[in-house]
């Protein structure tokens, strides 16, 4: 299924990441959610995940990357994304697996393919 609150969600999730400004993305987060990410670690909570994404702002503009969405499914709890991110040096896929309760994600966990 490909409707519901995890896919409305993290849908935005996609809409915000892509404008650029990852600090944005920390509005779609619980203050109790959990995030891991397959390079930098496990971040939990929301200062955290502010954190986070504010070294993400500067990584990915450091290696002059971006993101693309290839392919979203989710229901009312869960989504998944599968994506490209593209950089200087090449690209890289993965996907991302996400659980949301109400309008906000609780998890985030991305997976990296070699």
């Amino acid at each position: 299924m490909t409707t519901g609150a995890a896919f409305i969600t993290i849908e935005r999730f996609w809409q915000i990441q892509d404008a650029g400004d990852y600090t944005a993305l920390v509005e779609l987060f619980a203050d109790d959610a959990e995030l891991v990410d397959p390079i930098y670690g496990t971040f939990i909570g929301g200062d955290a995940i502010a954190a986070f994404m504010a070294k993400m702002n500067t990584e990915v503009t450091k290696v002059g990357g971006s993101f693309r969405l290839v392919e979203l499914a989710g229901d009312e709890s869960t989504a998944w994304a599968q994506w490209i991110m593209t950089t200087a040096d090449g690209e890289r896929s993965g996907v991302g697996v996400y659980r949301v309760r109400g309008d906000k994600i609780t998890y985030y966990r991305d997976y990296i393919n070699p």
